[in-house]
């Protein structure tokens, strides 16, 4: 079993920046891929961004140039860094983690609270 735990969220005014976390209880080596999803009140969970093992980077069009994701492997830790942010980011945002390419089981964390308003 594979533990995720989020940490960075908060209240943000528009433009402002976050970092969130995601702190694994394993490590994150040679993972196959891991992501940030984000989800708003009533909609559905969406992808933000993701990372695979190999280092490849996938952006939602409506984060690119804003966000970045990045990964820690000695800390066994995911990132986002949020800049610019608008109040339709606003969402509990949580990282997800998918360790092995022939299989589908993927681990999600509890999630962090992201709020932009003024």
């Amino acid at each position: 079993q594979v533990q995720l735990v989020e940490s960075g969220g908060g209240l943000v005014h528009p433009g402002g920046s976050l970092r969130l976390s995601c702190a694994a209880s394993r490590s994150i080596f040679n993972i196959y891929t891991m992501g940030w999803y984000r989800q708003a009140p009533g909609k559905q969970r969406d992808l933000v961004a993701s990372i695979t093992g190999g280092g490849t980077i996938n952006y939602v069009d409506s984060v690119k140039g804003r966000f970045t994701i990045s990964r820690d492997p000695a800390k066994n830790t995911l990132f986002l860094q949020m800049n610019s942010l608008k109040p339709e980011d606003t969402a509990v945002y949580l990282c997800s983690m998918r360790p092995s390419r022939t299989d589908v089981k993927t681990y999600w964390g509890q999630g962090t609270q992201v709020t932009v308003s003024s």
